[in-house]
């Protein structure tokens, strides 16, 4: 197949909806669906009838503002989200005046403007299908593109172009660690071996983080389309996707793609009618938090305890039953097809000079607009947080923003105009993760964030090594004792100290990385950990 086949299968799907000309989209993501967005659904759809075929209702993937739920947004077929009529807190019995707005005036009392900065100051590549397609249909993905960059590559480009153009892009993994992309794979391509896998990390575990979900839930041929690339690039020709069964909507989905896209002949053998073949598989994760990190996730995958294991040899070398293996997240794999297709030096072109293009964050805690949104490297948190984000409702202060799920830190407010990027969170003793961010007003203690988060870390460790097993539960003790007014000046002496050797001695990155958020809290607000001591 070539890329003019595609174009003109594409252009079919397109002519078999000619007769549309509006679309009533619903997002049926996991958010608006929690607020009652199916019986919404279900509601248009039952008023629409037919339409007249001009008119069609339809489920999409996440529109970004979850704290408006249910959204529906009424378009011309062939527009996208700002150029809708956009509805929120939306009811079945609202599905009427909805429908009635499709040929007149807006239903002025439900609209949701989408020229709010929310929406205006967000770039979107990896999103940029969510909420516009049907996330079930194959023929919505190709419709707008999709599987174009996998035959590119496939018919055009070498596995080494491919190489070449994911390493100029200076994309950098965005599972939390930073690790440059074409770096990666690079090593992954060189390294002998007859098997070599594919890995997708759903394992997406952070509190408060649902960037992955989303990005199943709304667009799963575009991961699927990222690994496919991926492993013509690396010369695999199997591929796992390990994601927490928690989320049995982005399983759903993923299923459904995987189906359909091997139906179609974009998976499985002779792909694209080529020579290369590539099957895909979907592992199930128990929810253990310790499997997000590549090794306990590769043990887990092969049927055993998710548990870590000293690197080297890293996944590259020997990785999935020995294997030189390819580890990256669904964020990474869904950049790929937009690099193939529009070039190396286009992505970077966006972000900043280490930190190249969007970055998918999740906003939630005490912010008005909680949800997701996609905005370049080197926005400031700032602007994320007050002007995207709608600032913190109620009329309270903001007293911090905890970055990186458990494994990142709490920045105060003097810090908000930091430019957010991988390096400049480290110098604040924090990071980027994998992009969660939980907003907190002035009514939190902060030593009380810092014994959450420590709770977390402590349930969650896998208890192989010493200094996690044990460090995690007597710093959580320790944080219980001063948050309840008994801890001593002696008793924060002693947090400090394990800090460090938790830090210093834990085997894998949950340990490693633990003490942040009580680093950080100390750093910035000692004076409440003061305030607390008992005495002595």
């Amino acid at each position: 197949m070539h890329l003019e086949d595609l174009a003109e299968k594409a252009a079919e799907y397109r002519a078999e909806e000619a007769a549309v000309r509006r679309e009533v989209r619903v997002c049926v993501a996991a958010s608006c669906q929690s607020s009652g967005s199916l019986p919404v659904l279900e509601a248009l759809t039952n008023a629409c009838g037919d339409g007249g075929g001009s008119c069609r209702v339809k489920g999409v993937g996440c529109m970004g503002l979850c704290s408006a739920g249910p959204l529906v947004a009424v378009a011309d077929k062939d527009c996208g989200l700002a150029d809708s009529v956009l509805y929120r807190d939306v009811t079945p019995a609202d599905a009427p005046d909805i429908l009635g707005s499709v040929c007149g005036a807006p239903v002025e009392r439900l609209r949701c403007p989408t020229d709010q900065p929310f929406f205006a100051r967000q770039q979107k590549i990896v999103l940029e299908n969510s909420g516009i397609i049907d996330p079930d249909s194959f023929k919505g993905y190709v419709a707008v593109g999709g599987y174009a960059a996998l035959v590119q590559a496939l018919s055009e480009m070498t596995p080494a172009d491919v190489l070449r153009e994911v390493t100029a892009s200076g994309l950098r993994g965005r599972g939390g660690g930073g690790y440059p992309t074409g770096l990666k794979w690079s090593t992954v391509a060189k390294t002998p071996g007859v098997q070599k896998y594919v890995i997708c990390n759903a394992d997406e575990g952070d509190p408060g983080a649902f960037m992955d979900r989303a990005v199943l839930e709304s667009d799963p041929h575009r991961v699927l389309e990222g690994m496919a690339i991926a492993a013509y690039a690396i010369g695999a020709n199997k591929a796992y996707v390990y994601v927490r069964a928690e989320y049995p909507l982005a399983v759903e989905r993923l299923q459904t793609a995987i189906r359909k896209a091997k139906r179609a002949g974009f998976l499985g053998s002779k792909v694209a009618d080529t020579q290369f073949s590539f099957e895909v598989e979907i592992r199930l994760g128990a929810g253990a938090f310790v499997c997000g990190e590549e090794t306990a996730l590769m043990a887990s995958i092969e049927g055993l305890r998710g548990q870590p294991r000293p690197r080297p040899p890293y996944p590259a070398e020997s990785g999935l039953w020995g294997c030189p293996t390819l580890i990256n997240n669904v964020e990474s794999f869904a950049n790929i097809a937009p690099i193939i297709r529009n070039g190396g030096d286009w992505f970077a072109g966006i972000g900043t000079e280490k930190s190249k293009g969007t970055k998918v964050f999740a906003l939630a805690g005490k912010i008005q607009n909680t949800g997701l949104i996609e905005v370049p490297m080197g926005t400031s948190l700032r602007d994320i947080i007050e002007i995207i984000g709608g600032g913190i409702p109620d009329g309270k202060a903001f007293k911090a923003v905890q970055t990186g799920g458990p494994s990142g830190g709490c920045i105060p407010e003097q810090h908000l105009d930091i430019a957010v990027d991988y390096d400049s969170l480290k110098t604040l003793g924090t990071m980027m993760g994998s992009g969660g961010m939980i907003v907190i007003d002035e009514t939190s203690c902060m030593v009380d964030v810092a014994r959450y988060f420590m709770e977390f870390c402590m349930t969650e460790s896998c208890g192989k090594c010493i200094p996690c097993r044990a460090g995690t539960q007597q710093m959580h003790g320790l944080l219980d004792k001063i948050a309840r007014g008994q801890g001593t000046h002696a008793d924060l002496a002693l947090l400090e100290e394990l800090c460090e050797v938790v830090q210093a001695t834990s085997l894998c990155g949950l340990g490693q990385t633990a003490p942040n958020p009580v680093l950080s809290t100390l750093r910035y607000f000692r004076d409440e950990y003061e305030e607390k001591l008992a005495g002595g």
